[in-house]
């Protein structure tokens, strides 16, 4: 898990974290922000790439940029809410 290089693209508005899985696939975490947070839309990783942390590490990412840039995180995908539920550690960043 620590050879994973998470990109983080987009504006101020909107964006994603995505992870290059090899041969073109990807694993990504899209958001859209709303004054000082942002809504995790979606998490998808491509089925072949399901159960191996992919989608734990987008979201632990976004956590990290919440903690040192000071934003909050509403949960609006299944997947970060249930990841935000098993890790009550990581509440203070989320709404």
């Amino acid at each position: 898990m620590s050879d994973r290089e998470i990109r983080r693209e987009g504006g101020p508005d909107r964006g994603r974290y995505a992870l290059d899985l090899g041969g073109g696939a990807e694993a990504e975490l899209t958001w859209v922000a709303r004054g000082d947070t942002r809504i995790a839309t979606h998490t998808g990783v491509p089925r072949a790439f399901e159960g191996r942390g992919h989608a734990a590490a987008l979201v632990a990412a976004m956590v990290e940029d919440a903690k040192s840039e000071g934003f909050r995180i509403v949960p609006a995908c299944s997947y970060v809410a249930l990841w935000a539920r098993r890790h009550p550690e990581a509440a203070t960043h989320f709404v």
